[in-house]
């Protein structure tokens, strides 16, 4: 799994410096600037402690989590 950003030229997503497969499949996150999220307290909470998580690097590693998956499959 990657995370990356892009930008929209000709109505396609165009990655620099990325080259994927023909056929992959992607999900694109759009920020909308003028919509605000506003979470209840507790969520709110639990995304700070996930991103603080994140800047730290804890957590397990793309190919363990669908190693993990697989076994639910």
């Amino acid at each position: 799994m990657q995370i990356v950003s892009g930008t929209i030229v000709g109505g396609k997503v165009v990655v620099d410096g990325l080259s994927l497969p023909e056929g992959t499949t992607v999900t694109v996150l759009a920020r909308g600037d003028e919509v605000a999220v506003r979470l209840p307290p507790q969520q709110e909470a639990q995304l700070i402690d996930a991103l603080d998580e994140a800047d730290r690097e804890e957590g397990i590693s793309a190919e363990e989590l669908f190693a993990r998956l697989r076994r639910f499959g």
